[in-house]
């Protein structure tokens, strides 16, 4: 059994109350570590106090964020920290592993968002609503966390998307100071309080990178350029036109320094929003140039003038009214700033047309001072609403992406906080309306929902009694009477509606709602809604009118004749000749109320089918002072959003709940951790027998696998665990419910821890599988490769060989036939010598004896023929010393006369003797070699016998015999 403590329990024992009273005042009197629990699900006990003395103890210590459960609460500081808002530090909560162990802060819920959306887990698609009072710090919250998804969510891979994802970022945060300077104003509680609300819907692509935005609103407060409340401004955009222009915009826009305007209350307060220059840049950035730029601003300095017409009351009543004295140069003033001719705006101003009649007569029937103000003030309303709806039109077709491009989205809603004034009308009733609906939601979807879900599953809970407010939401939109209805009703009644016939009607038709009370010392006809955050009294003088929110047709008609390119584009004239086409008995015009309710309700179709998560703003004090933390007003806050009961619920409860099926199909793998002892359990898929479905058969089936894996749990907790920390060790809490797992934060952890851990397993299995594989395939074609080499490598080497042996028998050849031929050449050259010698026997030189000449010149001749042959083979350019040394040499003759000298011709010599066989002096006749086979074979010695060209025959004995 789930033990529940309810901090609104009060029993009549007083002794076990005092005792409690003790316990938490010992717990509370430890004040250090309270500024150390970053969850308020850690305070014990959980109640209002325990809460409240833990977020003041946080909030002295500059700590602005505490989870609370399933919730972020987050305290305004009233002082700028850039340090908590750092791009550095977006990017460590976007690497951070687990952001969720890091502090508490807005990022974690953007990179859970993030996370959720990229794992794809349904719901896919993610909102965050940001609520709180008006002043608790809600836009700043929405515009951090827009910066956030803008630095985490952009991630190209290229120069060119780097730069369109630079471009689509900047447009996307730029829309923020031109929705912030003409839809934010300053209220009582607020100095940039959000007349409006919007739902900023940041578009994803498939790779998860930012690729656009669309912007939606919801009730802008357009009474606010007309009429301001005591210490309030007008929205932010009029003082910035007026304390930001150059002095040739003043002069272009007829505003004067010192000019006083009825509509632009306390103009001497400074604050931070009244930056002409970032506004005038962010719309630049947009894609709104500067001359439209120009126009937007000259129209509203038109409808600055347009609020000092005034008029006067006519003392004739079929007479329209007179201008007061210096209303005459506001109206010029005013009509030249629009575009549009003097005279039929004030003719307009003043003067009602009435169509009555089957034949559509036309009366005009003047208007009273009352009439002509309305009038006016509706004038302006319409040109500042059309105006504002233009802006966010250009926004969108500037950040908006294709439907093509983008398939995810994450939301972030920041509407107007609970409002109770002292003057409270239309406006506040459907900002409260709004407020409830969301309160609701978060009602329905964390505490309701998760209490009956338990109950359904079979889990033993003890309920929580938190703070329905249905009952509230039945007064004021409930069937089929209630205060919607009702307002509706007198708008569709042709007849004058008084303040306190509507609230008679209110008071009696729902007397029965404990919601509605009613403030009897009060003298103006109201009535009071008790709200989840309080009660507020509405005053009902106005309320019908507004709910109407009349435009006369000849306002409009008098708008489409402005020559001004703005508003011709605002008020285009196509429109007005189809509404004159319609038939006279259509449906009557829906009212403030019902489009109201009906964007509402598109609102929650779309966050019902997103995964939400919460911000809780906390205001700590109304005077936005710092370090200032008022105890009585932050209660009251915690109260109204049901904080505690939040707490306990996502303490004690079981926040994450997966359908059987896919716990089975995700965590199947945790089987493997333990030993199977079935095998039917074992050969049994759930995803088996699908095309004969039945439910029960199915969860017969689940069921085994589940135990299986409930049963890897204490496996799991004990490898988790710490060694000697037992606490760690007990088993992770978890309850199988009929059709639901339900289990903590912890137990998911645990599973997932173990899944991967699987998986780890598994992968390395995989990848030693695989890796054998491809080793054996390596080795394969390894081996493959090598005889494939060795075959080519042995036919190249033959080749080779065989290339080797046949030039070796073509060389052979050519060299034995050569050598043959040269054989057979010096063989016929022998022959010819001795047939030559045999021939000319008988007639021997030796003989005949020669005469002394030439037995001397025969001598020279025999001399001089080496060198002859010598000179003839020298190198060209041979000359100097080195031939002289061979002529020398080659002339050296006996010292004797030359009659001592004998030639002896060849017919007396003894032998044969080579030139280079008998060298003279130093010299070295390097010839080459004969080719001739015996060339260099003494032969026998013989009369006449030559032995080649190249022998030279020398006499061996004397040449002087002869």
């Amino acid at each position: 059994m789930l033990q529940q403590v309810n901090g609104h329990s009060s029993g009549p024992d007083a002794h076990g109350g005092e005792a409690l009273r003790e316990d938490l005042q010992e717990f509370l009197g430890q004040e250090a570590p309270l500024h150390l629990l970053d969850d308020l699900t850690k305070v014990n006990p959980v109640t209002l106090e325990t809460v409240l003395r833990c977020l003041q103890a946080r909030y002295m210590a500059d700590t602005f964020y505490t989870n609370a459960g399933c919730t972020l609460v987050a305290l305004n500081p009233f002082k700028p920290v850039p340090q908590l808002y750092s791009p550095e530090l977006m990017r460590e909560y976007h690497a951070a592993p687990q952001p969720q162990k890091l502090k508490p802060h807005i990022f974690t819920v953007g990179e859970q968002t993030y996370r959720n959306v990229k794992s794809l887990i349904e719901p896919v698609n993610q909102s965050i609503v940001v609520s709180g009072e008006s002043g608790a710090g809600k836009t700043w919250t929405s515009r951090c966390l827009m910066k956030f998804y803008a630095v985490v969510a952009a991630s190209p891979t290229s120069w060119e998307s780097h730069k369109i994802a630079e471009r689509i970022e900047q447009r996307i945060l730029n829309s923020n100071p031109v929705m912030e300077a003409f839809g934010n104003a300053r209220t009582l509680r607020n100095s940039n309080s959000s007349r409006f609300g919007k739902f900023i819907q940041l578009q994803l692509n498939r790779a998860h990178q930012m690729t656009g935005a669309a912007v939606q609103t919801y009730l802008l407060e357009k009474t606010r350029v007309a009429c301001q409340a005591s210490s309030e401004r007008n929205f932010h955009i009029f003082y910035q036109v007026c304390k930001g222009a150059s002095a040739d915009e003043r002069l272009q826009w007829h505003l004067p320094k010192g000019a006083t305007f009825f509509w632009l209350p306390n103009p001497e307060r400074t604050l931070e929003e009244d930056c002409f220059e970032v506004t005038r840049e962010a719309m630049l950035h947009l894609g709104i140039d500067t001359p439209t730029q120009n126009n937007i601003f000259k129209v509203l300095a038109g409808l600055l003038h347009l609020g000092n017409i005034r008029f006067a009351d006519s003392e004739d009543e079929a007479q329209p009214c007179q201008l007061m004295d210096d209303a005459k140069c506001s109206v010029r003033t005013s009509a030249s700033l629009l575009w549009l001719p003097e005279d039929p705006l004030l003719e307009t101003l003043r003067i009602r047309t009435i169509r009555a009649g089957r034949q559509q007569q036309v009366f005009r029937k003047p208007c009273s001072r009352a009439e002509c103000d309305t009038r006016r003030d509706c004038l302006a309303k319409l040109i500042y609403a059309r105006l504002f709806d233009w802006l966010v039109s250009v926004i969108n077709s500037s950040i908006c992406a294709g439907p093509d491009s983008w398939t995810t989205f994450i939301g972030l809603l920041d509407v107007y906080g609970f409002e109770s004034f002292p003057n409270n009308s239309l406006e506040q009733l459907c900002i409260n309306y709004a407020n409830e609906k969301l309160q609701q939601h978060f009602v329905a979807h964390y505490l309701r929902a998760q209490q009956e879900e338990y109950a359904v599953e079979g889990l033993e809970w003890s309920f929580v009694n938190y703070q329905d407010n249905q009952t509230c939401l039945d007064l004021i939109e409930g069937s089929p009477i209630s205060i919607c209805s009702l307002i509706n009703e007198e708008c569709r009644l042709n007849r004058p509606s008084s303040a306190a016939q509507l609230q008679t009607r209110i008071e009696s038709a729902l007397a029965s709602s404990p919601c509605l009370g009613r403030d009897k010392l009060s003298r103006e006809p109201s009535f009071t809604v008790v709200h989840y955050a309080g009660p507020v009294r509405y005053h009902t003088a106005g309320l019908v009118e507004k709910n109407k929110d009349p435009v006369p047709p000849e306002l409009t008609r008098l708008l489409q004749q402005s020559h001004d390119p703005l508003l011709k584009v605002l008020f285009p004239t196509d429109l007005e000749e189809k509404s004159r086409e319609e038939p006279q008995n259509r449906a009557p015009v829906l009212t403030v109320v019902s489009k109201f309710k009906a964007s509402l309700e598109q609102l929650l179709q779309v966050l019902h089918s997103t995964t939400p998560h919460y911000i809780r703003c906390i205001k700590p004090n109304s005077q936005g002072q710092a370090q200032t933390f008022l105890q009585e007003e932050v209660l009251t806050q915690l109260e109204a959003c049901g904080l505690v009961e939040t707490i306990h619920i996502s303490a004690a409860g079981f926040p994450i709940r997966v359908s059987h099926q896919n716990f089975v199909e995700r965590y199947a793998l945790l089987r493997r951790l333990c030993p199977r002892t079935t095998s039917g359990t074992q050969s049994r898929s759930p995803n088996e027998g699908r095309s004969e479905w039945n439910p029960q058969a199915e969860e017969a089936t689940l069921q085994p696998l589940l135990q299986d894996i409930l049963r890897t749990l204490p496996t799991l907790t004990q490898a988790a665990a710490t060694p000697g920390d037992p606490a760690e060790a007990m088993p992770a809490p978890v309850h199988c419910g009929r059709t639901k797992v339900f289990m903590t934060d912890s137990t998911l952890e645990l599973l997932e821890h173990g899944r991967a851990h699987v998986l780890e397993q598994c992968a390395r299995c995989i990848q030693g599988g695989w890796r054998r594989h491809q080793h054996r395939k390596q080795e394969r074609q390894r081996r493959a490769a090598v005889l494939i080499q060795a075959a080519i490598r042995s036919w190249l080497t033959r080749k080779h060989i065989l290339r080797l042996h046949t030039a070796a028998t073509v060389i052979k050849r050519a060299w034995h036939k050569w050598r043959i031929r040269m054989a057979f050449l010096a063989s016929k050259e022998l022959d010819g010598v001795e047939e030559k010698h045999l021939s000319q026997a008988p007639r021997s030189p030796s003989s005949f004896p020669l005469p002394q000449a030439q037995t001397w010149l025969l001598g020279a001749i025999i001399r001089l023929w080496p060198l002859g042959l010598v000179l003839a083979n020298a190198a060209v350019g041979a000359g100097g010393f080195q031939r002289k040394l061979v002529v020398w040499a080659c002339l050296q003759l006996p010292t004797s006369s030359p009659s001592s000298h004998t030639v002896q011709t060849a017919q007396e010599q003894d032998g044969v003797t080579s030139i280079r066989a008998l060298p003279q002096g130093s010299i070295k006749f390097h010839c080459r070699k004969s080719p001739l086979r015996y060339a260099d074979i003494c032969p026998e010695p013989s009369s006449y016998s030559v032995t080649g060209f190249n022998q030279i025959l020398l006499e061996r004995h004397r040449l002087g015999h002869v």
